[in-house]
């Protein structure tokens, strides 16, 4: 029987909508993440964060009633997903947010659909038209005419530009991963279990390379933390993994060029941080991609009209 409770955002909201408010809330974190480490190291922020979402996440599912369907199998397979993705992705990204500014954070973090597409071919069984190519190369293009043009700067240092890369290559993994095999349905309560397996497995390093006492409490700290809480780790994860099990791997995944934009937004209106011309000009081909990427296969209109349709949140 379907679960009437819990679902993704109400699917009567159109997906368009859904689509922006994840888009959002994705790019938002960075800046808000990179004011919270004011305050915070890093693993220890994300140790709480993982804590507390996943908490959040299991009690609003065991208090509504949705039904927990859970096997061994089921548990190990969202656990799994929780270090591959999360921990892994948010933990080398933090720590790249220490030495690079939250906009070119979310920049190279966009060319998540290039990777994910070249891994979706073989491993997830998606199909490479020439179109959707061409949107993808001018994506990384106008990613990287706006990396090359900050590695001069003193803000974006190439150790912080590694670890955000890093971070990067670990989304995209955890992506693939998810799409082949996450079990279907049960949304909330998976993403609550791998939010407290990320947690789990950050801890150790939290305590092995920080300590408690360089937290700062702040009313600073409360607000940015319940932020990446409430916003991304619950309602912007929620929504992602929504997309991706409705769109696949490659077309959820190109949604993620719009965070250049977003994250230079955030970055100056939230951080004061500098935008440049350079910046203005890589978002062209960026902008023009995911248009090719979005609209490169006749089916996509279709996909689109559906999942207007849908009132599940299962595949």
């Amino acid at each position: 029987m379907r679960a009437a409770t819990l679902p993704v955002p109400a699917t009567s909201i159109p997906v368009s909508v859904r689509i922006g408010a994840f888009c959002v809330l994705w790019a938002s974190a960075f800046s808000i993440s990179k004011i919270a480490l004011a305050d915070c190291p890093p693993f220890l922020l994300l140790t709480m964060r993982f804590l507390l979402a996943g908490a959040l996440m299991l009690g609003a599912a065991a208090i509504s009633g949705s039904p927990m369907r859970l096997t061994p199998r089921k548990v190990l397979i969202f656990a799994a997903l929780g270090i591959a993705n999360p921990a892994a992705y948010l933990g080398l990204s933090n720590i790249g947010l220490q030495n690079v500014s939250s906009g070119l954070a979310a920049l190279i973090i966009s060319a998540n659909p290039v990777l994910t597409s070249l891994l979706a071919v073989p491993f997830l069984g998606e199909k490479m038209s020439r179109r959707k190519a061409a949107g993808l190369l001018l994506g990384v293009l106008g990613v990287l005419f706006v990396v090359t043009h900050r590695l001069g700067g003193v803000v974006d240092h190439p150790i912080g530009i590694a670890f955000t890369v890093a971070a990067l290559i670990s989304m995209v993994t955890g992506t693939v991963l998810f799409k082949k095999f996450a079990p279907a349905g049960e949304l909330w309560v998976g993403t609550g279990i791998q939010n407290l397996a990320a947690s789990s497995a950050l801890l150790p390093f939290a305590l092995a390379f920080e300590q408690v006492a360089d937290i700062q409490p702040s009313f600073r700290l409360i607000v940015t933390l319940g932020y990446l809480v409430l916003f991304v780790s619950v309602l912007a994860y929620v929504l992602w993994f929504h997309l991706l099990t409705v769109f696949g791997a490659t077309a959820a995944s190109s949604y993620h060029f719009l965070m250049p934009p977003l994250g230079l937004l955030f970055g100056w209106l939230l951080l004061g941080e500098r935008v440049a011309i350079t910046d203005l000009v890589g978002i062209v081909p960026v902008a023009i991609g995911i248009y090719l990427v979005t609209h490169s296969e006749g089916r996509f209109k279709h996909r689109f009209a559906n999942m207007e349709k849908d009132s599940s949140i299962s595949r």
